[in-house]
């Protein structure tokens, strides 16, 4: 297999073609309603992935919002682009090893799903002909873009998409690497070493959305998939290692549709509506009441094929039903799946019948209230059934929280692109490259081997630390004066593992209250094992340290305490100590440590308990503590 990576990631500054800050907002001002409809590129043709989004003839209503302005209306033309954004991206150009161009053009590129007031979205080439390298491997950078970030879409309903105007011109980064990379692991690891890159500007904007990857994918002998918009770094592999299954398992079924000899499926509907209208659940139900008809569509040798095989949850049924889902019908059925959803063994031979099918063959029902809509689903399920007997169909798809991806739409081409009329060339000078050259920041390796050098730690700790969003607070804390792996733990262990209430979303602190924690647990007000009690507490709503502190139990416990619980513990454990000596520590540790609940450094509890359990061993009294 080959992948590819394409990294989306907005800047934190004001937006590409307007003075309106890059802020997303609840406040909606008011709403615009628009049709969109494909238009043609440069060289008068349209694009197949914009014919296919107008083909939904969806509605879409625009939220105005207090961070937007006519321009992300579309009632106004475009301001000059974004210098701080320009030179951000030139300076990106630069650390990738990229050749910028003498000429910023700036393009259109046909967008008619809703996601751009204007049906098109701006982007700029920046650079070509760059590289990285990673994991002594060098992967080619094939071009740095700049372009303006889509609108966000917050709701879907029927055939109305509402879309808010708050992150739609938000300045994004695009870096676009060359097909070399050829695992799931190393497409992460790419990934990891770019965004790297990207957060050592320190001008892009950190948080679930900010930051996006395509994944571009193929198998040997099949076809190159888009991923759109994969969010979580974590998944990169098993989106990158599912593709490839599925690709191989659509492979698989070419070449026994070869053998079998399948003709390609007709595409002519067969009205069942009359045969089904007595099924009273599953999809079929309702069918002939009021407007729903039920249309079916052989495809022959294509029986025992829909279905997964075995130690795979790939199968080809679910292509189909996806060309329904994309346009907007859920009530799709394959025989490999019948008997069931309330359709009887005699009900199929029945349907089987009908279709006048033979022993090898399929077939695929469709419920939908529109006969339009059902007979351009199956105009689509017969294309794709087609195009199984040539093996993988190039297409974008969407990725799914469980690591596999589903059909979006057909992979877009030259077609959707023409010049901007509206903003003029931006010639790229040579004092303007030596101007960003002189301000680079530290590349991603020199910083490892600084904090490394400077604070001791272990590389992979460093590492950990630098492919993170938490460089910049480890870097701040420290320069406060706190213990570097003091502040590792809590920012790579202790903050990632608290969990909040459902639906509140992640957890963060300000870097105030990251500083106030580390100063009490270094002045001994509590001990580090006491910091996830804490973080709990400030989760679950206390409103600053203090409370969160007194809510965890670690408030007021005193050295003479610790002596007086030591001393209690050892006293009932006597005999174990003059038996095992020293060795009762072990036994012993977890007893203490159960009642200390961090409000006692670890080290301190176990010096003293060390130190009661010699006096035992020694043959001397154990001393008469407070607690006893």
């Amino acid at each position: 297999m080959k992948a590819g990576l394409e990294v989306h990631q907005q800047l934190s500054l004001s937006k590409l073609f307007c003075a309106c800050p890059s802020e997303l907002s609840e406040e909606v001002l008011g709403t615009v309603v628009r049709r969109l409809r494909p238009a043609g590129g440069e060289d008068r043709a349209i694009d197949a992935a914009a014919a296919f989004q107008a083909s939904r003839e969806l509605r879409y209503r625009y939220e105005v919002v207090p961070s937007s302005c006519l321009v992300e209306l579309d009632e106004e033309p475009p301001h000059p682009l974004n210098p701080a954004a320009l030179d951000t991206a030139l300076a990106l150009a630069l650390l990738l090893n990229a050749r910028p161009v003498d000429e910023i053009t700036v393009m259109r590129k046909i967008v008619v799903d809703g996601s751009n007031t204007s049906g098109f979205q701006r982007t700029a080439l920046i650079a070509t002909d760059g590289h990285l390298d990673v994991d002594g491997r060098r992967i080619s950078i094939l071009s740095v873009c700049l372009e303006e970030d889509a609108a966000r879409k917050v709701r879907e309903s029927g055939e109305e998409v509402t879309y808010r105007l708050d992150r739609l011109g938000i300045p994004l980064v695009e870096i676009a690497t060359g097909p070399e990379i050829s695992t799931g692991r190393e497409a992460r690891a790419v990934a990891q070493e770019i965004g790297a890159l990207l957060r050592a500007t320190r001008r892009v904007r950190r948080g679930i959305g900010t930051i996006r990857e395509d994944l571009n994918v193929s198998a040997d002998g099949g076809h190159r998939i888009e991923i759109k918009g994969v969010q979580e770094l974590n998944k990169i592999q098993e989106y990158v290692d599912r593709e490839v299954a599925r690709q191989r398992l659509l492979l698989e079924i070419r070449d026994e549709l070869a053998r079998r000899s399948a003709p390609p499926p007709d595409g002519r509907p067969v009205d069942l509506t009359g045969l089904v209208d007595d099924i009273t659940s599953g999809p079929l139900a309702g069918a002939g009441k009021g407007s729903t008809v039920v249309l079916a569509l052989a495809l022959p040798g294509f029986d025992g094929l829909l279905r997964s095989p075995a130690g795979t949850e790939e199968r080809l049924g679910r292509e189909l039903a996806d060309q329904a889902r994309a346009l907007g019908v859920r009530g799709l059925l394959h025989s490999d799946e019948l008997p069931a959803h309330g359709i009887t063994e005699e009900r199929v031979r029945e349907i089987r019948a009908r279709l006048m099918l033979g022993a090898g063959d399929a077939f695929v029902l469709v419920s939908e209230r529109s006969r339009d809509r059902a007979e351009l689903v199956l105009r689509r399920v017969a294309q794709r059934a087609n195009a199984a007997r040539s093996g993988v169909p190039g297409e974008t798809r969407d990725p799914l929280a469980e690591g596999r991806s589903r059909y979006s739409r057909p992979l877009p081409g030259r077609d959707r692109m023409y010049p901007e009329t509206d903003i003029p060339p931006i010639p790229i000078g040579r004092d303007r490259i030596r101007s960003v050259e002189r301000s680079l920041p530290e590349r991603p390796e020199a910083r490892r081997a600084r904090l490394a050098r400077e604070h001791g730690l272990d590389p992979e700790v460093v590492r950990q630390i630098v492919y993170s969003e938490d460089e910049e607070p480890f870097e701040e804390l420290t320069a406060h004066g706190h213990a570097p792996a003091l502040v590792a733990r809590l920012l790579l262990h202790e903050l990632p593992s608290v969990t909040r209430p459902e639906g509140s979303g992640p957890f963060a602190l300000e870097p105030v209250t990251l500083d106030a924690l580390l100063t009490a647990v270094e002045s001994g007000r509590f001990a580090k094992e006491g910091i996830p009690a804490v973080l709990s507490a400030l989760a679950a709503g206390a409103p600053d340290l203090d409370t969160a502190v007194e809510r965890s139990g670690l408030s007021g416990f005193r050295a003479e305490e610790l002596a007086a619980l030591v001393d209690r513990v050892v006293r009932a454990n006597e005999e174990l100590v003059r038996r095992r000596g020293k060795e009762a520590f072990s036994a012993l540790m977890g007893d203490v440590m159960r009642e200390v609940r961090g409000r006692r450094d670890g080290k301190e509890v176990a010096d003293a308990l060390r130190a009661a359990i010699a006096r035992i061993a020694d043959g001397e009294a154990p001393p008469t503590g407070t607690g006893s």
